[in-house]
């Protein structure tokens, strides 16, 4: 990974989501978690895993100002860059591809999956540079049934697996994968690659890399951060 430490490195956080599921008017990026919102501790930690990594923050366009406040009191906009989110994913990832100008390895992160580790992110990153790619996944510890009309048939969930991000890939192939047009199939960055021809490279992932969508969610994610 050292031989590799000159590669530039962009992290695309969305922030797109609303709290809607969490019973509450402030989306859940903006939630409080041990005092800070949900959207710092990923800020920080890709921070914190390269001193050359740059933040591209893509936010709602109604919260960008809160966004705005929350990146000058905490961070300073040394290395973090603020952009506008679109009518869905694509669309958000799309804009923040836009602030990304040098050959690179791009990072795709959730902003609710604030519990990201350095060492996710270091991982990723060295299978992104050897492969082009790198898709973080988890096994599924529940069973698993696969709906058809009306019947439904068990799958053998040793061969499934539960996708995360930070989904990484080479700015080429990222930045290529993101000209298509859209389609109801792209539910991440993935599955738009793939589209375009591009393999797919797994790695492991974190159990403890889940995403903030329910109220539990939050006591937990706090319950964990007490433990270090």
């Amino acid at each position: 990974m050292n031989s590799f430490s000159g590669l530039k490195k962009y992290a695309i956080i969305v922030a797109g989501g609303n709290g809607s599921r969490m019973n509450s008017s402030v989306p859940k990026q903006f939630m409080l978690l041990k005092g800070k919102p949900v959207i710092y501790y990923p800020v920080k930690c890709f921070l914190s895993a390269y001193n050359d990594l740059e933040v591209i923050l893509v936010l709602p366009k109604d919260h960008i100002a809160t966004g705005e406040g929350i990146v000058d009191s905490l961070f300073g906009r040394d290395r973090i860059r603020i952009t506008e989110g679109g009518a869905t994913r694509f669309d958000s990832v799309k804009n923040g591809l836009q602030l990304v100008t040098a050959e690179s390895i791009v990072f795709v992160h959730d902003a609710v999956r604030c519990l990201v580790t350095v060492d996710l992110i270091h991982r990723c990153f060295k299978a992104a540079v050897e492969k082009g790619s790198a898709i973080p996944v988890i096994d599924s510890r529940d069973s698993i049934r696969y709906l058809s009309g009306g019947t439904h048939t068990a799958l053998d969930r040793t061969r499934i697996r539960l996708v995360q991000t930070p989904q990484t890939f080479s700015s080429n192939i990222l930045q290529t994968a993101f000209r298509a047009e859209y389609l109801e199939t792209f539910t991440d960055e993935a599955t738009v690659a793939e589209a375009s021809g591009f393999n797919m490279n797994l790695v492991e992932g974190e159990e403890n890399n889940f995403k903030i969508t329910r109220p539990i969610d939050l006591i937990l994610a706090e319950h964990l951060l007490s433990r270090h």
